[in-house]
C-alpha cells in the first residue's frame, strides 16, 4: 500500500510517495507560493497529481506547522503561514479524491522516527525537533498522544528561566529561548558584536557582518574547530539537556529522539545534552536512564511520517471515521427486504 506524505513548509511543500517500510519512492517539492491558504492548496493538489499520474496510492498525509485540530483536521493556528482556523481537509479532499488525514508537523515527525527509525520498538518514545524552536510528539504504547485539545508536544513553551528571554509566544523564559536554531544565533551575533578577537573567524566566515550569522553556518565553524562555535553549541546541548531530565521526570521515557536543523551538529549538541541530562535527572541511579539519541531522518520526517500516518487510518476504521478521513460520496438508496410475514400481510390486504 503506497501513500503520498505532503509537509507545508514556510520555504516549500514538499510531497511524497512512500511505501510500507518508509521508504521515498518519488519525492517532489515547489517553493510555497504565498501565505494565502489557497495558494497552498493549489500547490498540493497539483504535486499530488502528478505523483498519482506515476504511482498507485491509496491515501494522502498532510504534516502542517502549529496547532492543528486532527480529529476536524482544522489548523487551528500556524504562526509561519499566518493561518487562523483553516479547515485543509475541507477543502482538498474532494480535489485530491482520495482518503486524507492533516496533522501537526512535528507529530508527524515523531512517528516516522518511532515506526522506522532511531525510536522504532521503544514503548514511550519523546521526540523533540530543534530548528527556529523546539517542537516535538510523544508516542505512548504504538499510539501518537496529541492531548485533549491536541497540543500535546509543544516543549519549547515549557519555562526554563521564569522572567527570561522575551518568547513569541508572549511569555518570558520559555526553553526554546535557550535550546534553539534562534537562541544559538541570537548568541552567535551577540559574540560576534563585541568584537571579540575569538569571533573574528566565524565574523570572517560571514563577510564580517554579525547580523549575516546563521545556525549552519555556527554549526559549520564549530565543525572546522572554532572554538567559539564549539562553546554555543555545547551551551544549548546543555540546556537541552536539562530541559530533557524534565521530561524525563514527568514522562519516563524510553528513548529521546533529538531532530530537527539544529541536530546536523551531532555529536558536538549531543554529548553536552547527555552530560546535562545526566547531572540533573532526577533518582539518578536507583533507575534506568533514557537513551538520548539523534534522528534518523532529517528533513523527510516530516513527509514520511504524514504518509505513514495516512496509511494507519486506511487500517483503524474506527479513527479514519471519527476524524473524518473518508471523501464525500454520494449516498445510494438501500432496498429494504421485506419479511415473509410482512409479504404475506401485504398480499391479504391487496386481496
Amino acid at each position: 500500500m503506497l501513500s503520498i506524505g505532503i509537509d507545508i513548509g514556510g520555504t516549500k511543500v514538499a510531497a511524497g510517495v512512500v511505501d510500507e517500510q518508509g521508504v521515498i519512492l518519488e519525492r517532489l517539492q515547489e517553493p510555497t507560493p504565498s501565505h494565502s491558504p489557497v495558494a497552498v492548496e493549489d500547490a498540493i493538489v497539483r504535486l499530488v497529481r502528478q505523483l498519482r499520474s506515476r504511482h498507485r496510492v491509496d491515501a494522502v498525509g498532510i504534516g502542517a506547522a502549529g496547532w492543528v485540530d486532527n480529529e476536524q483536521a482544522v489548523v487551528r493556528f500556524s504562526p509561519h503561514l499566518a493561518w487562523r482556523s483553516e479547515p485543509l481537509k475541507a477543502r482538498l479532499v474532494e480535489r485530491v479524491d482520495l482518503p486524507l488525514i492533516v496533522d501537526n508537523d512535528a507529530n508527524a515527525a515523531a512517528w516516522a522516527e518511532y515506526r522506522f527509525g532511531a525510536g522504532r520498538g521503544s514503548s514511550v518514545m519523546v521526540c523533540i525537533t530543534l530548528g527556529t524552536g523546539i517542537g516535538g510528539g510523544l508516542v505512548i504504547n504504538r499510539q501518537l498522544f496529541r492531548g485533549t485539545y491536541g497540543m500535546a508536544g509543544e516543549w519549547g513553551h515549557m519555562i526554563a528561566v521564569p522572567g527570561g528571554h522575551w518568547c513569541e509566544c508572549g511569555n518570558r523564559g520559555c526553553w526554546e529561548q535557550y535550546a534553539s536554531g534562534n537562541s544559538l544565533v541570537r548568541e552567535a551575533r551577540a559574540l560576534a558584536r563585541t568584537n571579540s578577537p575569538t569571533a573574528f573567524r566565524l565574523l570572517e566566515m560571514v563577510g564580517g557582518d554579525p547580523d549575516e550569522i546563521t545556525g549552519p553556518d555556527v554549526t559549520a565553524a564549530a565543525i572546522a574547530g572554532e572554538p567559539n562555535s564549539v562553546e554555543l553549541l555545547a551551551d544549548v546541548g546543555t540546556w537541552l539537556g536539562r530541559g530533557i531530565a524534565n521530561l524525563a521526570a514527568a514522562l519516563d521515557p524510553e528513548v529521546v529522539v533529538i531532530g530537527g536543523g539544529v541536530s546536523a551538529a551531532g555529536d558536538l549538541l549531543l554529548l553536552p545534552a547527555r552530560q546535562a541530562f545526566s547531572r540533573t535527572l532526577t533518582g539518578r541511579g536507583f533507575r534506568e536512564e533514557a537513551r538520548l539519541e539523534l534522528a534518523h531522518f532529517r528533513n523527510d520526517a516530516g513527509l514520511i511520517g504524514a504518509a505513514d500516518l495516512a496509511r494507519h487510518a486506511m487500517v483503524e476504521p474506527p479513527d479514519s471515521a471519527r476524524f473524518g478521513f473518508w471523501p464525500r460520496r454520494r449516498k445510494q438508496k438501500v432496498r429494504r427486504v421485506r419479511t415473509r410475514r410482512e409479504r404475506r400481510e401485504r398480499w391479504a390486504t391487496r386481496a
